[in-house]
């Protein structure tokens, strides 16, 4: 693996370094135009509401939701979350497109809540991390130091939901390799190998509580759109054995990710490739949309 620019090898960064990552980062697209203008049409029987702000700039980043505006008690409670990495781009565009496009016809078969863009600074910068040079997405504990996963978990913990699905959407694409494993072993001091990328969509489920037949729903309803992620030459995704085809397994709450904050039966975590030759942007986040839907098609069947 290549050696990071910043930092000395072997040894964790200090504030200094954390100070000169932050001052590299730049904005590259804006949260006002490309979410927050998409969210100013919410189907009816639906509501946005702001749950947070991020400290950086609480103006410029307020953190939105889009619930029903009247929960009904007696349907099951699904959760919906992208953008926990803001580079991941699908992530945010999916679940907007799903919003916009599918929402209101689940909304008197379950209560939906979908959260788009947990990480506004990470996608106008289009960073795995926030400023604080900390990984949203391995925050998800009590009194988290990432805003952007205490935000969202306080907002989840005041609606007093028993939530029976969550979804949340994530790309994997060639800058996990080209820069954001190399600064995360430069900013721990320690060595990351890399892996191979997937070509293709996968999942990952909750090992703790698989799911198969949820799992296979999505991957089914998803290659209607894209090709799913084969196998390495060791039989792995990502260095993780595969369960089911496109399916991996992570233990998510003792890894502290966005996919363990409720005690959903059902749990998964969409991995698109955009770096594809046989990707586009609408092809992306319709898998994305697609990975909700046949969620949700899987557990209202049940």
């Amino acid at each position: 693996m290549q050696e990071y620019p910043i930092g000395t090898p072997g040894k964790p960064w200090g504030d200094e370094e954390k100070a000169q990552w932050l001052a590299q980062q730049s904005v590259k697209r804006t949260y006002q135009q490309e979410v927050l203008d998409k969210l100013d049409t919410i189907p009816d029987g639906f509501k946005l509401v702001q749950y947070g702000a991020l400290p950086y700039d609480a103006t410029r980043y307020p953190l939105m939701a889009v619930v029903p505006e009247n929960f009904n008690a007696s349907l099951p409670n699904m959760l919906v979350t992208g953008g926990v990495h803001g580079y991941e781009t699908s992530g945010v565009q999916g679940a907007i497109a799903f919003i916009r496009e599918h929402l209101s016809e689940y909304a008197e078969r379950c209560n939906v809540v979908v959260c788009p863009c947990i990480s506004p600074w990470g996608y106008e910068t289009i960073n795995r991390w926030d400023p604080l040079a900390l990984d949203p997405n391995r925050s998800f504990y009590k009194d988290s130091p990432a805003p952007e996963s205490a935000q969202l978990l306080a907002f989840v913990e005041s609606l007093e939901l028993a939530f029976t699905m969550h979804i949340d959407l994530h790309e994997t694409t060639d800058t996990d390799n080209s820069e954001f494993r190399p600064a995360l072993a430069a900013r721990d001091g320690t060595e990351h190998d890399e892996w191979e990328i997937p070509d293709g969509f996968y999942l990952v489920s909750n090992s703790k509580n698989t799911q198969l037949g949820f799992q296979q729903a999505i991957i089914d309803r998803v290659r209607e759109i894209t090709h799913i992620a084969p196998a390495d030459e060791n039989g792995k995704i990502i260095g993780a054995d595969i369960v089911s085809e496109g399916v991996i397994g992570y233990d998510k709450k003792s890894l502290y990710l966005c996919g363990g904050l409720t005690d959903a039966e059902y749990v998964s975590t969409t991995e698109v490739y955009p770096d594809s030759p046989n990707a586009t942007p609408e092809i992306c986040n319709e898998a994305q949309v697609a990975a909700v839907r046949g969620g949700l098609d899987y557990v209202l069947a049940k």
